[in-house]
């Protein structure tokens, strides 16, 4: 194996490892590659040099555009007539799902009333200031932890589901649904 054939094979391991680390909601499907001949080995001996296919090099000039992924695109999804859609078609509307970070709710600050739903990871917490102990409820407790101090709930997600807070606020309660991925 000469050294650039090395090279090559240092950052495509090293790229795999990297994105393998990342966990699996943070990786996406390498692009298929056209069947070329396959090596039919009997034993466990390495290939030889001239039965590995070389990694072509990434291309790009301001004259030529890059090339197209090499994935097909997914297919059309069919319905039979008259059966209702299960799920509502995304919208831009839609907000992302966020990841595990801490999101602060100041009551005196927030129109609670505006805010109806959150997304985040496994591991988020929601932080809400400027309210009494014991007066914000969950309905799923064993999808949470939930701690109180000096006018501050934190509730921290720690199992995927959904969890629908009950914030009291003005003699109303009001009701996040919380999406934990």
């Amino acid at each position: 194996m000469n050294r650039r054939s090395f090279r090559r094979v240092v950052v495509v391991l090293a790229a795999t490892v990297g994105v393998a680390a990342c966990g699996a909601d943070a990786v996406s499907p390498l692009p298929v590659q056209p069947a070329g001949p396959t090596l039919s080995t009997p034993t466990l001996s390495p290939p030889s040099p001239s039965a590995i296919l070389p990694i072509p090099a990434p291309t790009g000039s301001p004259s030529r555009p890059p090339p197209a992924s090499a994935r097909p695109a997914p297919p059309a999804p069919t319905r039979t007539r008259g059966t209702p859609r299960t799920t509502p078609p995304p919208t831009d509307a839609t907000p992302a799902c966020q990841g595990a970070v801490r999101y602060d709710l100041p009551l005196a600050e927030t129109e609670i009333e505006l805010l109806k739903s959150l997304c985040f990871a496994t591991g988020a917490v929601l932080r809400i200031q400027g309210i009494g102990p014991g007066l914000v409820t969950v309905d799923r407790p064993e999808l949470v932890s939930q701690q109180y101090e000096a006018g501050v709930v934190d509730i921290r997600f720690v199992r995927a589901g959904t969890v629908a807070v009950t914030i009291p606020k003005d003699g109303r309660e009001h009701t996040i649904t919380v999406v934990v991925r």
